[in-house]
């Protein structure tokens, strides 16, 4: 499944939280929340210290799995 561009800066605050936390002298805790939000959309809340909320679309046809295309004998090629 490939993510829009939007869960870049998700992607990119987790980074960057966790890296201060590695960083730091002491304890540290990350937490990502999801649920889902009406129209489409699930909240995004990172917690270390601070919450940061995001909210993205969400499309439940990514989710489903393909259904298998029915195949067909070859034909053959006349001349």
């Amino acid at each position: 499944m490939n993510l829009a561009r939007e869960h870049n800066t998700i992607l990119d605050k987790i980074q960057e939280l966790y890296a201060d936390i590695f960083k730091h002298n002491g304890f540290g805790e990350l937490k990502v929340e999801m649920r889902f939000l009406k129209k489409g959309q699930k909240e995004v809340i990172i917690r270390c210290g601070k919450d940061f909320r995001y909210v993205v679309d969400y499309d439940t046809r990514e989710l489903k799995p393909q259904e298998p295309r029915a195949k067909t004998a070859p034909t053959a090629m006349t001349s």
